[in-house]
């Protein structure tokens, strides 16, 4: 059938499998080269292969819970929504979570995700116990720091390409409510908002929406949110009886491709300053919902549509935290006169990282999207020049263009990636559109 990652950018013709068991599984990989896929959402290549594609989906039982711990053993294929449908009643929210509930675990794993907490807490990785990974042999080898830890520690963002994940054992954090407690900044440009940044270095969660377009004393201005788990007694006192019941949100669906010229400087201009005015006008301190603050797109079903029947593609860049400000300036300059912007662009602070293969390193992050348009596909090609002169790297589960050339310059743990692989015949039996393209 032919599948496409979340950007609907490329779109490949692939046998789809879904299998139901460890021997499907282990038939499967006798067959030849495959590649896990989870619910879909890597934004690019990284869960296709024309050959074979596993849809793990079937894997979905969650296996125990220990309450006292908070860990979880669930299968690869469980989604996240329904990790918290089952555990936030009972004042369970996971400890790392991506800007999606509709990923699956083993997603989470290949991916090594993060989130708003990164500087805080750290990537999933920080809360996984070990997984149960499946290799070309048909052996499934349990892997965590202390036993098979050079295999956990690949595994842990390299992208269904060390074998197949078929369950995992991960930490949930206990909170008191399903709320919450959200402070509104807005800043007038990209070094208030790193301001901003820094001197919350203590709160929990920060992100901030950025103007891609914006330019001169206003390059970078942001809407930074801060959040906190609310206690029960933060909450108004006619919903600490029941601190788990948020409002249920409107759900909006995208029911039709949007033609390509919809999405331009002028459009994207107009939401910027819309949405920049309303983070003015919402600023201060104010109790939300966890699926408001955590999974704002959720909402809109089928969003990937807005972006015209070509689909999209997302630059997502890691920068050192010294020449993050040099490296931000640079590539907000060049998408402002190319004049692509995007109106999802997102900025967050990271902490430092551990990880053979994890995206993140101390500094910042960016993310843009851009329509799959030529356009486009050749300013991001800029902005891998300026990542890797600033000695950033960009992030695998969005890409779906990159050069193996820019790849490697931007990330010099590759050539050890391919060692690891190739030592172990990985690289026969494990193989992704993605994989391929960049020489993995």
């Amino acid at each position: 059938m032919m599948i496409s990652g979340w950007g609907r950018f490329p779109l490949r013709d692939c046998r789809v499998s879904r299998p139901r068991s460890e021997a499907d599984v282990r038939d499967l990989i006798a067959e030849g080269a495959l590649i896990a896929r989870g619910n879909g959402r890597a934004y690019g290549d990284s869960a296709l292969n024309p050959g074979n594609t596993l849809d793990m989906r079937g894997f979905n039982r969650m296996l125990s819970f220990d309450a006292e711990s908070g860990q979880l053993v669930a299968e690869a294929g469980v989604m996240l929504a329904d990790v918290i449908s089952v555990f936030l009643p009972r004042g369970w929210f996971p400890a790392v979570t991506p800007g999606t509930k509709f990923v699956t675990l083993g997603g989470m794993v290949a991916a090594d995700v993060h989130g708003k907490n990164h500087h805080h807490d750290g990537s999933f990785r920080d809360f996984v116990d070990w997984i149960d990974l499946m290799g070309a042999d048909g052996q499934v080898r349990r892997c965590y720091p202390g036993d098979n830890d050079r295999l956990f520690d690949w595994t842990l963002g390299g992208m269904g390409l060390t074998g197949v994940i078929l369950r995992v054992a991960l930490r949930l954090r206990p909170v008191e409510t399903a709320w919450i407690r959200q402070t509104t900044i807005p800043t007038r440009n990209l070094a208030a908002a790193m301001e901003t940044f820094e001197s919350a270095a203590d709160a929990t969660y920060s992100v901030a929406w950025i103007d891609c377009l914006s330019s001169g004393e206003s390059l970078g201005r942001s809407i930074v949110t801060l959040g906190e788990h609310a206690t029960v007694d933060e909450l108004p006192a006619a919903r600490r009886g029941a601190p788990f019941e948020t409002p249920a949100r409107p759900r909006l669906t995208a029911p039709i491709d949007a033609p390509s010229f919809a999405l331009n400087r002028l459009t994207v201009g107009l939401f910027n300053a819309a949405y920049y005015a309303k983070g003015r006008m919402d600023a201060g301190v104010g109790l939300v919902g966890w699926d408001s603050y955590f999974y704002p797109l959720d909402s809109i079903l089928s969003w990937n549509r807005i972006y015209g029947r070509r689909g999209f593609a997302q630059f997502q860049c890691a920068l050192p935290l010294a020449e993050s400000k040099r490296g931000l300036e640079a590539i907000l300059k060049a998408t402002s006169k190319a004049g692509q912007g995007s109106f999802l662009a997102v900025l967050k602070r990271f902490g430092s990282q551990s990880g053979a293969f994890s995206f993140p390193m101390e500094g910042y992050t960016l993310a843009l999207d851009f329509p799959a348009n030529p356009r486009s596909l050749r300013l991001m090609s800029e902005l891998d020049r300026i990542t890797a002169d600033c000695g950033g790297r960009q992030y695998l589960a969005k890409d779906s263009r990159m050069s193996p050339e820019a790849l490697r310059q931007s990330d010099p743990r590759v050539a050890d990636f391919v060692a690891m692989r190739g030592g172990e015949a990985r690289a026969l039996a494990f193989a992704s559109v993605q994989s391929q393209r960049l020489g993995l």
